[in-house]
């Protein structure tokens, strides 16, 4: 199973809101996707930082940076060339991330699982 698919399959089945993979590759120097998912409380943003972590390393991708932890709206995991960014439901709405980038195709995590 290849990295993008672990994390977009890790996000579904353990109830991500609103999950959105953005191609990068074209633009940026510094990853191919950012994989963006918003979770109602805490708790479940810090799971889903964990399960995501758990599943990659047990398919041999390891995480190589994560900023954000206990009591943060916002979790980046930096996998080199994907960025996932978990964000709390406001958080997200405040940074508009896709906004940001709407320029950038936007991948159906139908067309990933």
């Amino acid at each position: 199973m290849n990295k993008l698919k672990t994390i977009v399959k890790v996000l579904d089945e353990k109830l991500a809101n609103d999950i959105t993979v953005i191609d990068m590759s074209i633009d940026s120097p510094i990853c191919d996707y950012f994989v963006i998912a918003s979770a109602s409380n805490e708790r479940l943003l810090l799971a889903l930082k964990d399960h995501i972590e758990e599943a990659c390393d047990k398919e041999g991708y390891f995480v190589k940076n994560i900023e954000g932890r206990k009591n943060s709206k916002w979790i980046l995991m930096d996998y080199g060339d994907i960025i996932v960014h978990l964000f709390d439901t406001e958080e997200r709405k405040n940074y508009g991330i896709e906004k940001l980038w709407s320029d950038k195709p936007v991948i159906s995590i139908e067309d990933i699982l």
